[in-house]
């Protein structure tokens, strides 16, 4: 927990301010204790070039303004970021590939000293996993994985009702776990990784990479001409449509992605599994692929135990997330003080 956080306390009862920080998108909610929205905004990341706690605190006076007597009982503020993060200290690890402005920075400070609250800062997959497992779709499950699929890949676990960090708080950073021994390096600077297979970032440049190197395919025509504008949907809109290049990639992916869900099911055996994020749209009428083929790596059993859900993510989901971690902050504090 951040010592900012441990210092201040905060009204256990009160709402929660959960803040999702993403690559290209930050979005802010005020959430109550059972998981209702009041109010939500979002923004560019970087607006304006502007830092990203200046978007966050500006997010944050939208929010409580439009929640108006609601916002005066908030209680603490949950923040998930996209990479490791030391949470006891409130600290931003590295790399934070897509927010890289924000490693090494002690964020739970920083924005505590803005708004004079409580703040608790995680990884923003561990963040959606509490929030699944407390207020979302496994609620009352005592083991769960979620995997969320958008410009990277994450994870957060969650066994017999504790969040899994890992000693440095690289716990469940799947994303970069190995599905092909021999693949390329990854932008993290590992090799194989899922991301570089599943994600809307590996995705599409696997895509442009292939269409560059002079494959015959409809994606550049489909993209307007320009490769940049080769994207994930445009891909899977592709593979839909026909197009041999975008239909092995996809199926690629499904694989991968399969794969995983394996790997998971044979190692934690969880009572719920969640596949969300942005990515996971174009994947969820995929479903009986992605099975097909996380039967080819699980054990029959222990698939059989284990509930996979295909979720559609959206930015409520999110902010409802962040807002769990400071709620499960505030239950693991309370128990230590006993």
């Amino acid at each position: 927990m951040a010592a900012a956080a441990r210092s201040r306390g905060g009204r256990r009862h009160g709402a929660i301010v959960g803040v999702d920080v993403g690559g290209t998108t930050t979005a802010v909610g005020l959430v109550t204790p059972d998981g209702d929205v009041i109010a939500d905004a979002s923004a560019p990341t970087r607006a304006g070039e502007r830092d990203p706690l200046e978007t966050i605190v500006g997010l944050m006076a939208e929010v409580t303004e439009r929640a108006g007597r609601a916002a005066r009982a908030i209680a603490a503020v949950g923040v998930g970021v996209p990479g490791p993060v030391d949470a006891e200290r409130g600290i931003v690890g590295d790399p934070v590939t897509h927010v890289a402005e924000l490693a090494g920075r002690p964020l739970a400070a920083e924005l505590g000293g803005r708004v004079g609250l409580p703040v608790f800062v995680d990884n923003d997959v561990n963040a959606l996993a509490l929030g699944e497992a407390t207020l979302g779709a496994a609620r009352g499950a005592r083991s769960l994985v979620v995997l969320s699929t958008g410009t990277g890949i994450g994870a957060g676990i969650v066994l017999e009702g504790r969040l899994v960090r890992g000693a440095a708080g690289f716990g469940g950073e799947l994303g970069h776990a190995p599905v092909k021994f021999d693949g390329p390096r990854c932008w993290c600077g590992l090799r194989g990784c899922l991301a570089l297979y599943a994600s809307g970032r590996g995705i599409a440049d696997i895509a442009r990479s292939r269409v560059g190197a002079g494959e015959r395919s409809t994606l550049l025509a489909a993209a307007g001409g320009d490769p940049a504008g080769i994207t994930a949907a445009v891909v899977f809109s592709s593979a839909q449509g026909g197009d041999g290049l975008a239909g092995a990639i996809v199926e690629e992916a499904t694989r991968a992605l399969g794969a995983m869900i394996g790997t998971i099911v044979n190692g934690l055996n969880p009572e719920v599994l969640i596949v969300t994020g942005g990515v996971v749209e174009s994947f969820a009428r995929l479903e009986p692929k992605i099975l097909s083929a996380a039967r080819e790596y699980a054990f029959p059993r222990a698939l059989a135990a284990t509930r996979v859900e295909i979720v559609v993510g959206d930015k409520r989901a999110s902010v409802r997330g962040a807002a769990a971690l400071a709620l499960y902050e505030q239950t693991i504090d309370s128990r230590r003080t006993r």
